[in-house]
């Protein structure tokens, strides 16, 4: 005994072409959708910063001599372009933020004094979950924030090593 097989009703009204073709078409138009949700994670929005009067002043100076490769990555910056917001690499990407707040963590001068100074620039560390940093510089007219996701460089602090000397002559 032969069991026929069953055409849902809204399949039976269409042509037999049509209907051949339906499920097919589904089945490719899911795996199309699948294959494109797979790919590489986007990097999280990146926050612009909205510095004013001197301190504006002090991250455009900063924008305009910053390096189109830091650290072997090229520089591509976030969408829409900033003034204030530059970054490197595609993902994991290293991103400069200039004219950013006062860092929450920092609650005491002191703090800042034992923080890594290099090259006249003092660093506020802050440890990100993904094995990263972000470092801030203080004592500075203008905050400037390098956050360097883990595996974006060999060694976090590289990045704002690298940063230091521009940041020193843009920022007083």
């Amino acid at each position: 005994m032969t069991r026929e097989p069953r055409v849902p009703r809204f399949l039976a009204a269409l042509p037999a072409p049509v209907r051949w073709l339906a499920v097919p078409t589904a089945l490719t138009c899911t795996v199309v959708v699948l294959l494109g949700s797979w790919g590489a994670p986007a990097d999280p929005e990146v926050e612009t910063p909205e510095p004013r009067g001197k301190a504006a002043e002090y991250c455009r100076t900063l924008a305009g001599t910053l390096p189109q490769e830091l650290l072997g990555h090229a520089r591509k910056d976030p969408s829409p372009a900033s003034p204030y917001v530059a970054a490197w690499a595609s993902s994991p990407r290293t991103v400069l933020r200039c004219g950013v707040p006062h860092p929450e963590g920092l609650v005491d001068e002191k703090q800042a004094e034992i923080s890594p100074t290099i090259n006249g620039v003092t660093w506020w560390p802050e440890p990100l979950g993904d094995g990263g940093y972000r470092f801030t510089a203080t004592q500075r007219a203008a905050f400037v924030e390098v956050t360097v996701p883990g595996g974006a460089t060999g060694n976090p602090l590289d990045a704002a090593a690298a940063l230091s000397d521009l940041v020193r002559a843009a920022i007083p």
